[in-house]
């Protein structure tokens, strides 16, 4: 299969990192476009870890003709091309690697009424509008957007064995940046551990954004968006028998199971993740962002 890649986000490196994990990479030529680190953790995965064998990038698009060349570089990618569009009818599916999420909608819109599948970056859109059109393609297993951290490899012990922690009471999540921004990540994350339904959410009085989530089984969720700190994707874990503590850095392997899941839906035709979930965090992130503090907001 031939993947389309588009990007590219201020201070989002997903196009160089996505490509990379399915064509492999020139490590000078990563340099060279400013992307380090994300060099230095592929660097740090044996040669076999880059088997995504069926699948190539094989076309590019950014912004800038100059950084797509930079990016087609350092990941082998054969094809710059200067219009998006230009990709239509050459590649089975297309990856839309910018988290802003204000672009995703006129960007995915060509592809998925070709029939083409496509990946957005989160968070996939916080219009009510976009979201209502984007429903039927999640519904039929053209579209996926989720958060690597969904599939975060730190979260497998508690994920495979749950029982180790007992009745689950209450979980914290501690982020960098905004709800609308970062919340995503730590929200796909504990709906890959099957914590899905919530019933309340409510803004907590703090300097920065705080949010207190009534998840179904009286679990309780806090959500504390740092904004403009270092490095800070963690997730606590407090049950009857035990804690549990995460910081969720492993980047190579969230992104290589998330393309994977991508590939499946495009293989199987049908979604790997609920589109309601999907749906759901939309209107939650679009809602509670907008709340005032001790406001509450109450799901069906």
């Amino acid at each position: 299969m031939k993947a389309g890649i588009l990007g590219y986000s201020e201070g989002n490196g997903h196009p160089f990192s996505f490509s990379a994990i399915i064509n492999g990479y020139e490590p000078e030529e990563f340099v060279n476009a400013g992307w380090k680190v994300i060099l230095d953790y592929l660097e740090k995965q044996p040669r076999d870890a880059f088997d995504f064998h069926d699948v190539e990038v094989s076309h590019a698009w950014t912004q800038d003709i100059n950084l797509t060349n930079r990016l087609c570089a350092a990941s082998k990618i054969p094809n710059a091309v200067e219009q998006y569009t230009d990709m239509l009818g050459k590649v089975d599916l297309v990856f839309i690697a910018r988290d802003d999420y204000h672009s995703h909608f006129p960007m995915a819109k060509p592809f998925l009424e070709h029939g083409t599948p496509v990946f957005v970056d989160k968070p996939l859109t916080l219009d009510e509008d976009e979201l209502k059109y984007f429903e039927k393609y999640l519904n039929n297993g053209l579209l996926m957007s989720t958060s690597g951290m969904r599939y975060a490899k730190e979260l497998d012990s508690i994920r495979n064995n749950s029982s180790e922690i007992g009745e689950l009471k209450l979980i914290e999540g501690v982020i960098l940046n905004s709800l609308e921004k970062y919340g995503i990540h730590l929200l796909d994350a504990i709906n890959g551990l099957g914590f899905k339904k919530v019933k309340s959410i409510i803004r907590l009085p703090s300097s920065f954004e705080a949010y207190s989530i009534e998840i179904e089984n009286d679990i309780r969720f806090n959500l504390s968006c740092l904004g403009s700190v270092s490095k800070t994707l963690h997730l606590s874990f407090y049950g009857t028998k035990n804690h549990f503590h995460y910081d969720l850095y492993d980047n190579f392997s969230a992104f290589k199971r998330t393309i994977g899941e991508m590939i499946n839906m495009v293989k199987n035709k049908s979604p790997v993740i609920s589109p309601d979930e999907t749906i759901n965090n939309m209107n939650l992130i679009r809602r509670a962002k907008l709340l005032n503090p001790m406001e509450t907001i109450t799901f069906n």
